[in-house]
């Protein structure tokens, strides 16, 4: 009876704490407290952009490379579908971790949000300058038709986006159980100051490329400047949307894609080192700002993991 006591004592104190323990005496995953489920649309829409994100993104990573340019329009520099696609490679895993963990809304909106906003950016983006496209353009056969397949997946994936998020917003909410690891208070200027930078620079360069294109360390055009807008501004959001959350249990996925998305661009950077003017001071930010996005999500597994820990029992 003693040990009973004991087992239901332990029970309650771990779903009061809302940390589940394993079999192996480990932390695992946050349960979900009430807000809203998760539909399965977010979460097909979430493994249908990481399953085309990996083998195009890696696709524009690999080619940018070699020095060579390669996209749905044509770029004075390799480095800018090279980052576009190392971006769409760095995500990939976070949205992964959306479809197979997430369980409610409030677990994956930090992520999936930052996704509609790139899908829809993208998109617009493509629409607007359609005259550069390949596709309008003419050339070889393997640009026009990766320029036609980038129009019509996009177009795709932003009609499912938008029904996806019109389906979570109307599924039945129910209050949200109490936070499993506040941001510490240390942290949050400095995401506030990291997610201002990246959502200032992204709607700069989506309104008015033609001023702020200036402040991009290498050679870009229109299309370029307001591509590299819309991830800009979706890292924004991500970031001052894991701000808003104050809570790392409802951030894990995005804590997966920030890290992945800062480690894919250092690696095209790195090798197109060349093409980026160093000595500039926007260079100097740009470096700031992806150490950033690597400080935060790496941090911030440490911190989600020692928070999920199991407590010494006495």
């Amino acid at each position: 009876m003693r040990e009973a006591r004991e087992t239901q004592q332990v029970k309650e104190a771990e779903e009061a704490q809302d940390v589940p323990v394993s079999a192996s005496g480990r932390a695992a995953e946050p349960l979900v407290s009430g807000g809203r489920p998760l539909t399965p649309g977010v979460a097909m829409l979430a493994t249908a952009v990481a399953v085309v994100s990996v083998p195009v993104g890696g696709l524009l990573a690999a080619v940018a490379l070699t020095g060579h340019v390669f996209g749905a329009w044509s770029s004075p520099e390799s480095l800018t579908p090279g980052l576009i696609g190392a971006a769409m490679l760095g995500t990939a895993p976070g949205l992964f971790a959306v479809a197979t963990r997430a369980r409610a809304w409030h677990e994956a909106r930090t992520l999936v949000l930052p996704l509609a906003v790139v899908l829809v950016g993208l998109f617009t983006v493509s629409l607007l300058n359609a005259g550069h496209l390949y596709i309008a353009r003419g050339g070889s056969i393997v640009p026009v038709l990766f320029s036609l397949g980038w129009l019509f997946v996009l177009g795709v994936l932003c009609v499912c986006a938008l029904i996806a998020l019109a389906w979570q917003h109307f599924t039945p909410d129910q209050p949200i159980g109490p936070r499993v690891a506040p941001l510490p208070g240390w942290s949050k200027p400095a995401l506030a100051v990291l997610g201002s930078a990246w959502l200032g620079i992204g709607t700069g360069l989506l309104a008015r490329p033609g001023f702020w294109a200036d402040f991009v360390p290498w050679s870009v055009n229109r299309p370029d400047a307001q591509a590299l807008g819309a991830w800009a501004l979706a890292l924004g959001v991500g970031v001052l949307g894991a701000l808003a959350e104050d809570d790392l249990g409802r951030t894990g996925s995005a804590l997966v894609a920030l890290p992945g998305t800062a480690v894919t661009l250092t690696v095209v950077l790195v090798f197109r080192a060349s093409a980026v003017d160093w000595s500039s001071g926007p260079a100097l930010c740009l470096v700031a700002m992806i150490a950033g996005l690597l400080l935060a999500g790496t941090s911030g597994r440490v911190l989600l993991t020692k928070s999920l820990a199991p407590q010494p029992r006495h």
